[in-house]
């Protein structure tokens, strides 16, 4: 919200929420910029938030509503999406005929005001609230889903409990085909599976133990409690699925591995299920994938400035090989998919290997590995090879025979794209030549590799904070923080000339039950293979001797990147740290 400055210097004084001396001070540090001056007024503690908005309210004149006892109709709530809430900050609280009128942290955003008015083709009366106010509303949101979801799965185990089946180990498969159909047992997973997708979640984990059976969401990288239900719900639910996914119900003692797809609120989203036997019964595991990937962008995953132009050059070549490595789960598949789908032209043949094919792109050729048939990365990549590609995306280099094939076919006018398993992108080079590489193949093939991490993006609202020295101190000892902040200028990421004290950096703020965090973004470090690093191949360096000289030409370690990205407002230190010294 944009007031005039004496204005509000006028009133802030008036109402004594802040001392002439205080805000002159500030105005002179901030060089007259009012939304710079609002800005230091808070993080440095002479003003709260709150009371930075009821006195913009007031000079504005625009009404102000307090919603923290307020029980909002569950219809009236339901207007303004939950995710949509949360991202704007901006709550709907009571309908008219034609008006609604609707809660904001700042009431002149007018890209919210008019995305809602056309979802509801109501008139939009936009009111000024507070924080908690905001945090008060979410929180019914999340209540709402809880009543929702979690009444009709308790009736329904309360149901299953009282059938008393048990579903031992000598259940023939067709009592166990009837209790997967069985109604209860039907609307329990499909109310699962939909509150999952409303939360977000990546996976959902059924975990059978001796009294009970619990079940868990990781969202955003991080496994949440969601359901525990009585333990006779177990082997029905277990049987549901293994229907879902056209697994075989009367095998228990090994695991398994399927999938199955459903369609919930206009997305199609794809289930990849997997079966292990534990001492109390079968624990399942579903990865969500969301059929569509289209539209990705590397900006989008997380790269940005030197790394995301060697990106570029790379995939604008016709050969070598471009690798992307991480630990699993590092989001290393999403980024080769942005890379094909901006790869992806009428003019080029672009083939896939992959195991499991987690999104299905249009006009590519996807093969799923069957190693069960012989159908493994290596007889599938010869046979790709003679389908005339351009474009080859190898899904994982696990062993001897797929690095040998990967290599040849970046060396024989292929580009190939593929992952990895290690810790740093200078690490990828010795576990090439680990895996029975020439180092000589090596140096004519490999262009590019990005090592990646996920961190949690932090969610509005978010608490701002300095820097102590010491703090800078103990960061420095770990990374070059004058490079971060050379591509912090580089980039105009800084309006004006600072160090490190001035930047303003943010933790988590809980919001009902949220934890400050939502979605996930890469941190990224891209090695490109220099002169001297191919040299270095050569003599047989050590990762440590490619990293030094990696850092040399410029490259932004990890750890450096997610600083690059704290000082944006995007995650935290303290996740940053969280997730490199995993």
């Amino acid at each position: 919200m944009a007031v005039g400055l004496d204005n509000l210097r006028d009133f802030l004084i008036d109402a004594r929420l802040v001392s002439a001396r205080d805000f002159d001070n500030v105005s002179e540090e901030a060089g007259g910029d009012s939304p710079r001056i609002e800005d230091l007024l808070i993080s440095k503690g002479l003003i709260t938030e709150d009371d930075m908005r009821r006195a913009k309210s007031y000079i504005l004149g625009i009404p102000f509503v307090d919603l923290h006892k307020e029980r909002i109709a569950k219809d009236v709530l339901a207007l303004i999406p939950e995710p949509i809430a949360r991202k704007h900050n901006i709550v709907a609280y009571k309908k008219g005929p034609d008006t609604l009128e609707v809660a904001m942290l700042d009431p002149l955003d007018l890209d919210s005001i008019s995305f809602i008015k056309k979802g509801t083709n109501l008139r939009i009366l936009p009111r000024l609230t507070d924080t908690e106010s905001i945090k008060s509303v979410l929180v019914q949101y999340q209540k709402s889903l809880k009543v929702e979801f979690g009444d009709i799965i308790q009736k329904e185990s309360l149901a299953i409990k009282n059938q008393n089946v048990g579903g031992a180990e000598g259940t023939s498969a067709e009592d166990l085909k009837k209790l997967a159909e069985d109604l209860p047992v039907v609307k329990i997973v499909d109310s699962l599976l939909e509150h999952a997708i409303m939360q977000k979640a990546s996976d959902i984990h059924i975990e059978p133990f001796e009294q009970e059976l619990v079940i868990r969401y990781r969202i955003d990288g991080v496994l949440h409690d969601a359901m525990i239900l009585p333990k006779e719900a177990a082997s029905g639910i277990v049987a549901r699925i293994k229907v879902l996914a056209n697994l075989r119900l009367d095998e228990k003692r090994l695991p398994q591995d399927g999938r199955f797809k459903t369609s919930t609120h206009g997305a199609d989203v794809s289930y990849r299920v997997s079966t292990l036997p534990i001492q109390f019964g079968e624990k399942v595991v579903m990865r969500l994938l969301p059929d569509s990937v289209h539209g990705l962008t590397l900006e989008s995953v997380g790269f940005h400035g030197e790394a995301l132009e060697a990106i570029e050059r790379a995939i604008r070549r016709t050969t070598g090989m471009i690798l992307v490595t991480g630990p699993t789960g590092s989001g290393k598949t999403t980024t080769l998919y942005a890379l094909l789908d901006i790869l992806n032209t009428p003019d080029v043949n672009i083939s896939t290997i992959e195991d499991p094919v987690e999104y299905q792109i249009k006009r590519i050729n996807q093969t799923q590995v069957r190693p069960d048939i012989g159908l493994t990365f290596g007889s599938g990549l010869r046979t790709l090879v003679r389908q005339d590609p351009d474009i080859i995306m190898v899904g994982e280099i696990r062993d001897q025979e797929t690095a040998g094939l990967a290599i040849n076919a970046a060396l024989t006018g292929h580009l190939v794209l593929s992952t990895l398993h290690t810790n740093s992108a200078a690490g990828t080079i010795p576990r090439l030549l680990d895996l029975g590489a020439e180092p000589f193949l090596v140096v004519s093939t490999v262009e590019v590799i990005a090592a990646q991490r996920l961190v949690r993006r932090l969610a509005d609202p978010k608490e701002p904070y300095h820097l102590t020295p010491a703090e800078i101190k103990t960061l420095g000892e770990k990374a070059d923080l004058a490079k971060v902040m050379a591509c912090l200028k580089k980039e105009k990421i800084l309006q004006e000339a600072k160090d490190w004290p001035e930047l303003t950096f943010y933790r988590p703020k809980a919001v009902g039950e949220s934890d400050g965090y939502s979605g996930r973004l890469a941190i990224i470090e891209v090695l490109t293979m220099s002169r001297a690093l191919r040299e270095m191949v050569i003599r047989g360096a050590t990762a440590d001797d490619f990293t030094m000289e990696a850092r040399q030409e410029g490259m932004l370690t990890m750890l450096e990147d997610g600083l690059f990205k704290a000082a944006q407002g995007l995650t935290s230190i303290e996740e940053v740290l969280r997730v490199v010294n995993e």
